[in-house]
């Protein structure tokens, strides 16, 4: 028994000795990364880092269970929310309804109210309005006496779209709404005529009471990039303008930005009036806000994109408002009544929990990443991306992640490198964030988890850091 005991004590100092050394191995960065961290000239305290291979050895772990502003980052535990529980093949409805024994009239006149039921669809497009309003065209409808419009699918979800960073139109502060028509932006073509040197501008759709003010001025030299203008939204007499200054370089060629104008619910009425009148329709009455009879006749339907598509969309292209309206979808199906913020996040964490994932330092807000206050660990992000590589919806999540080098966020990033095409992966960036979260693929076929998020006014410093750590993963 004596021998057992000195063998016992023996064991247990290996592991007071050996066992520290071990996690200090894992915790150190290896001397590339930590050059290309020194070369940021931040603190480590600004770091949290995870790196995992798949089946959960961590290799490296700074400051992994401190919470962090992940910025965008944050729609990956929304998206995976939403597909873990909703599924990859989950549509949303747009319907128009009318009540029950409603006629057409010999000039196509509706004898009641035309309903439109609104389901909070991420992705509706001004395409989409348009085949809509087709099959009213195509039933033998010209006019209609009245829209109805129930938004009681969601609450008082709406946002001012310049409390965020004092930008109102910039479509990233988008207000979410239950009848969303292309994100509620506006389209400013911009087309170049090199005889008289000018900048034209036209407006898609023309929307009564929006209109541009000011211009852009012609530059000679060549094209720097992506052109940079400024546009100033102004309440007028009218409506709101959008004034617009700066210079662009006519060898840039024709290119189009997109900014918010109106309100969700103007937005919507007011290209619904235009494409109704363009299709030679006519609308006699109102738009107002109501509720679908229960006994209304459903008469022409719209359906979504599927889930799968939408959540590519959002982590991509990093959608903030498609991400908000999906926080809300996931309220909508948890709790009785309208969707809020809050029963979207009582449904995350929900959903998170019977995955085995609690993470008690989560701070959802929005759900999009576009907040001061959201909060998540990279310890907990690590151990999301571990659950959807293992769950049934892996191939749906990870074909969404921006590939490196390739398309999305990271297009740009690690482009001309061994990198590239090997890291699926979602960026964040706010004024003192930046945030890289994903899998990375090594050269000697390993999978790798990596999430790294770096707070601090000088986070843009990170950059760097963040491709020098997805180009040695992928050196593995």
């Amino acid at each position: 028994m004596a021998g057992v005991g000195r063998a016992a004590r023996v064991v247990l100092l290996w592991c007071l000795v050996c066992m520290p050394a071990a996690w200090a191995r894992a915790q150190a960065l290896p001397p590339d990364l930590a050059a290309a961290w020194a070369a940021t000239g931040l603190p480590e305290s600004a770091l949290s880092l995870v790196v995992e291979r798949m089946d959960g050895t961590r290799l490296l772990a700074v400051n992994a269970g401190q919470p962090r502003n992940p910025a965008s980052v944050m729609k990956l535990v929304t998206t995976f929310a939403a597909l873990d529980s909703l599924g990859p093949a989950y549509v949303w409805r747009t319907q128009l309804l009318v009540d029950p024994g409603t006629t057409i009239g010999a000039d196509g006149t509706l004898s009641g109210p035309l309903y439109l039921r609104a389901s909070g669809d991420p992705q509706f497009r001004l395409e989409d309005l348009w085949q809509l309003l087709r099959e009213l065209r195509v039933r033998g409808v010209r006019r209609i006496p009245e829209l109805v419009v129930d938004r009681s699918v969601f609450g008082p979800v709406a946002i001012d779209p310049g409390a965020f960073d004092g930008d109102p139109s910039r479509p990233y502060n988008a207000s979410p709404d239950a009848w969303m028509v292309g994100f509620g932006a506006v389209r400013l073509l911009f087309t170049p005529d090199p005889r008289t040197r000018q900048w034209h501008v036209s407006l898609d759709p023309q929307l009564p009471g929006v209109k541009v003010e000011g211009g852009v001025k012609w530059s000679d030299q060549a094209c720097p990039g992506a052109p940079s203008v400024q546009t100033e939204p102004f309440l007028t007499s009218s409506g709101v303008s959008l004034r617009l200054s700066g210079t662009v370089a006519g060898g840039c060629g024709e290119f189009s930005l997109y900014r918010l104008a109106l309100s969700q619910p103007r937005h919507a009425e007011a290209v619904f009036r235009v494409l109704w009148q363009e299709m030679g329709g006519s609308m006699q009455g109102r738009v107002r806000e109501g509720r679908v009879p229960g006994d209304a006749v459903l008469f022409a339907v719209h359906d979504s994109a599927p889930m799968a598509e939408v959540v590519r969309q959002i982590n991509k292209l990093s959608n903030n408002v498609m991400a908000r309206l999906l926080l809300l979808a996931l309220g909508a199906g948890y709790e009785p009544g309208p969707a809020t913020v809050a029963s979207g996040g009582r449904a995350v964490d929900d959903i998170l929990a019977a995955r085995g994932l609690r993470f008690p330092e989560l701070m959802l807000d929005n759900g999009s990443g576009l907040s001061r206050n959201g909060r998540i660990s990279a310890d907990s992000l690590a151990r999301l991306l571990g659950a959807a590589w293992r769950s049934p919806v892996m191939p749906e999540f990870v074909s969404s992640l921006a590939i490196s080098g390739v398309d999305g966020t990271v297009r740009r990033r690690l482009r001309n490198s061994e990198a590239a095409g090997m890291a699926h992966l979602k960026s964040g960036s706010l004024r003192d964030v930046r945030a890289l979260a994903g899998y990375a693929l090594g050269a000697s076929g390993q999978r790798y988890t990596v999430v790294s998020l770096v707070n601090d006014e000088k986070a843009q410093q990170a950059n760097g850091f963040h491709d020098k750590l997805v180009a040695w993963l992928t050196a593995q």
